[in-house]
């Protein structure tokens, strides 16, 4: 028999990857990750209202929505298989002030959202965040005292809202804000309450990041900002600096970690992931999104395939899930294939 061996075979000592390559159902059994509608969370935006869908210019698909619209949404998003939302309240400027006082009423927008949503859909996951940045007139995530965002009169004030959010059946807790030692204040309020089984998810490392701009003009709050937010975010070159600041946040009783935001922090999604073993998730920022949609509608990327491939990219770093605005747009699309 002659013999076919080529020098590539010697090159390669007989191993080709692309064998395994080759058709489709190779590339289907042997792949290492899946994308599946269990893995979204979507993130939502509520206004004041009823019938009210508002685009947000900076966010092509992504509206405000009043609370009926809301429910509506959620039901879609429930009958998809997404498993939770997560909620963000565009409140009336006339209610925000320096210390971000409406986020302890219990009745404000977001608690509003809350109790809709659960009594319309109960099967859906209810996240909600109790930064402050949505309730403030300045625009910042804490309380603001003479030009310093002070940490501990923050942690008191979003412990009471989480307790407030959880009265009204959110399911998990998101503390974004970065003060030190909010993860361990919550826990302690919500179980003193009676909220044992509420999560908490904690944005565990949230990057004092450029990508966040559209998300602030989704809840009316990049006009207001008043410096930067450097001084409880983390710094972007700090990735030593993350770690340990999730540590503290497992140490406190968070239940699972976030990163934020994702894309530019897979090293940080991969060395969390392998540091405690809790669930981790990214947020797909706003910026991101944008970013894809923006370019897609130009025409340079494949918008689709630019989708699913950098979500794929979290499940590759070690993510249990994503909170990506694309979530209903995914499980639209999984759910033809």
């Amino acid at each position: 028999m002659q013999d076919k061996t080529h020098l590539v075979d010697e090159i390669t000592r007989h191993r080709r990857m692309r064998r395994n390559r080759k058709a489709d159902w190779t590339r289907r059994l042997v792949q290492e990750n899946r994308l599946t509608v269990d893995d979204l969370i979507w993130p939502v935006f509520v206004i004041p209202g009823s019938g009210i869908l508002e685009p947000v210019p900076s966010m092509p698909g992504v509206n405000r929505m009043s609370i009926d619209k809301l429910t509506d949404a959620a039901r879609e998003a429930a009958d998809l298989g997404v498993p939770a939302i997560a909620t963000f309240p565009n409140i009336e400027m006339t209610l925000r002030d320096e210390t971000g006082s409406n986020s302890l009423e219990a009745n404000n927008l977001i608690n509003q959202a809350t109790i809709a949503i659960k009594k319309a859909v109960p099967n859906i996951g209810v996240i909600t965040d109790v930064a402050l940045d949505p309730f403030t007139s300045h625009g910042h995530d804490g309380i603001l005292y003479d030009g310093e965002i002070v940490n501990d009169e923050t942690v008191d004030q979003v412990a009471r809202a989480a307790v407030m959010q959880a009265d009204a059946g959110s399911d998990i807790i998101a503390p974004s804000e970065m003060m030190d030692g909010r993860i361990g204040a919550i826990r302690r309020a919500l179980d003193a309450a009676g909220h044992q089984n509420v999560g908490i998810m904690s944005y565990a490392t949230k990057f004092a990041s450029a990508f966040y701009g559209p998300y602030r003009e989704a809840i009316s709050t990049g006009g207001l900002l008043k410096g930067d937010k450097k001084t409880y975010y983390i710094d972007p070159a700090n990735g030593t600096e993350a770690i340990r600041d999730a540590a503290l946040d497992v140490e406190e009783g968070a239940d699972m970690l976030m990163v934020k935001p994702g894309l530019p922090y897979l090293d940080i999604c991969w060395r969390m992931k392998e540091a405690f073993g809790l669930p981790t998730f990214a947020y797909q920022v706003s910026g991101e999104y944008a970013q894809i949609k923006a370019a897609a509608m130009n025409g340079w990327i494949d918008g689709e395939r630019a989708m699913l491939e950098t979500l794929l990219a979290f499940k590759r770093a070690g993510c249990d899930g994503i909170l990506t605005y694309f979530a209903i747009e995914v499980a639209r699309l999984l759910a033809k294939r």
